[in-house]
């Protein structure tokens, strides 16, 4: 995936079960070493965008909770504010919606957009196995949708939601998620937080983590450590998966993919990430499955994975910025 970070903690080798650098180091003894993502930050009024953060729990039972991100700028209730439900990466075992790597972007993501943005924290493998991620993200949906009554208990959605123009977003595995969220509304699941008053408009995709038993495009040429470690994140969420063509993983390979639940989609991929082949792909496909909606595609050249994290006021992340902006805020 291109990623590059700081030196990493040594460990012997003997004592290394799983060596997923620079995620993740899974010991024989059963200790968990996440070497990135683990830096957080409090939620607050950021003063280069004025936007206000907060963190809240959605279920004490799970631990499951996330921050949310206003405007500052709010002058009414009368103008309500589409929503993003976003899904942080981080191949399901590092980062959380507190890490300090993803703040900037979505105060700025906030602002630029004039969105409210739900980012949750879902539970993380190899401590919490699948289904645990899929399903820690749907209850969140279904916790923020009940908001559309205004009988929710977070004040900011009631008062200043409009979930008539609810989006679904993220990076990575966070696009992963995002994109089998909105299956799930397309397959009429578990929709009891769903009336009228709530619609998801669209989908974004950024560096969206799918993969396949079948090598595509720079994937045969690409490093074999390099795929062994896309390959190993997924096993290691789910040991019982026997198929990198899972559609959790390989969407082209899902027959009800047609059903996506929205109109729209925006897919972005980057030069230098070894899934850029693979979001194509998916923008290919999802084009020609017979769904009913629109797909587009914006790429990043010269770039590697998550690049906007990092980089996040180059040229590139401004057309990301600009793109998700004209998505979230034009027509259907």
């Amino acid at each position: 995936m291109a990623f590059s970070f700081a030196p990493l903690p040594l460990s012997h080798p003997e004592e290394i079960h799983h060596d997923l650098s620079p995620f993740i180091l899974i010991h024989k003894t059963g200790r968990i070493e996440r070497l990135v993502g683990e830096e957080t930050t409090p939620p607050s009024t950021d003063h280069t965008t004025g936007v206000r953060s907060k963190d809240v729990q959605i279920s004490p039972e799970t631990g499951l909770s996330a921050r949310i991100y206003l405007p500052g700028a709010i002058t009414s209730q009368e103008h309500k504010l589409p929503v993003l439900i976003y899904f942080h990466g981080g191949g399901f075992v590092v980062g959380t919606a507190f890490s300090a790597m993803f703040q900037p972007f979505l105060n700025r993501l906030t602002l630029e957009a004039q969105t409210i943005i739900v980012s949750v924290d879902y539970r993380s493998a190899p401590e919490h196995l699948y289904p645990a991620q899929y399903d820690d993200s749907w209850e969140a949906i279904k916790w923020a949708a009940f908001h559309a009554t205004t009988n929710g208990t977070e004040p900011w959605l009631n008062d200043y939601a409009d979930f008539e123009r609810l989006f679904f977003g993220g990076e990575s595995a966070g696009a992963n998620i995002a994109h089998q969220m909105g299956m799930r509304i397309g397959l009429g699941k578990d929709l009891d937080a769903f009336g009228d008053r709530v619609k998801l408009s669209g989908i974004i995709l950024i560096d969206p983590y799918f993969w396949g038993e079948t090598l595509i495009g720079g994937e045969v040429k690409a490093d074999v450590k390099e795929r062994n470690i896309i390959e190993k994140l997924w096993r290691v969420m789910n040991p019982s998966f026997s198929s990198l063509d899972d559609p959790l993983i390989n969407p082209s390979k899902d027959p009800t993919l047609w059903m996506l639940g929205c109109k729209k989609v925006l897919v972005s991929v980057a030069e230098k990430d070894l899934l850029r082949d693979r979001g194509r792909y998916y923008y290919e496909v999802l084009g020609k499955s017979g769904w009913n909606g629109r797909v587009d595609i914006i790429k990043a050249k010269g770039e590697g994975h998550a690049f906007h994290l990092f980089t996040p006021f180059r040229e590139n992340a401004t057309t990301l910025f600009k793109s998700m902006f004209s998505f979230i805020n034009g027509d259907e």
